[in-house]
């Protein structure tokens, strides 16, 4: 049995943490050492600093870029751009996983694809996250309405200080499906326009109440 075989049956998921990498080398001499060798040799791929995972031959299985979105960089959950395609709302398929989180904004890129994340203050990030499943792992996203209102309130580009703004912003930039649109929770939405406290925010569910 060589080495990343031994590695591969002490740790027991695809994406692992340097603590566990360092448990599953306690018998070497030099670890460090040791972890410099798998990473050239592409037994194991470094996600991030202190986040890592096993190259494609020793992996169970694909690995859900949803659930390293919530690992690589949090407080955070999936929102906005990614969470609209996810749900079906928009037609286009997005490739950079965005969440929102209660640290700062930034973008990260890894070895398995970029992650953007969008700071929100404590009182809009904390309603309605709700857990999903990805080849075997869970994931936060927001709930459609929570997708919905980020993607307006983050997008800087749009002033949404008028309510006839939102018809061309949101059927014609954003291309939402006005089906289901129909089909979102009108108090639900309400609920979380409270907690943003903003007029761009009740312009926007003003118009939905409309349709």
């Amino acid at each position: 049995m060589n080495d990343i075989t031994r590695i591969r049956k002490k740790i027991a998921r695809d994406v692992f943490d340097y603590q566990v990498l360092r448990e599953a080398l306690s018998d070497y001499r030099k670890p460090r050492d040791k972890i410099t060798r798998l990473l050239a040799e592409g037994d194991i791929i470094r996600i991030k600093k202190g986040l890592y995972c096993f190259g494609d031959t020793y992996r169970d299985g694909p690995i859900s870029r949803e659930y390293l979105a919530n690992l690589i960089y949090g407080p955070s959950y999936i929102s906005t751009e990614y969470a609209l395609s996810y749900y079906g709302m928009i037609p286009e398929r997005v490739e950079i996983i965005t969440s929102v989180t209660t640290c700062r904004s930034r973008i990260i890129d890894t070895p398995l694809g970029s992650f953007s994340y969008r700071m929100l203050n404590e009182p809009r990030y904390i309603v309605s996250a709700g857990l999903e499943r990805s080849n075997g792992s869970a994931f936060l996203i927001a709930v459609p309405e929570k997708a919905l209102v980020d993607k307006v309130w983050t997008d800087k580009r749009f002033s949404g200080r008028s309510i006839r703004e939102f018809n061309s912003y949101l059927f014609n930039d954003l291309r939402l499906d006005a089906e289901e649109i129909k089909q979102l929770d009108f108090k639900k939405l309400q609920v979380i326009a409270k907690s943003y406290n903003s007029a761009k925010i009740n312009n926007l569910v003003r118009f939905l109440s409309r349709i």
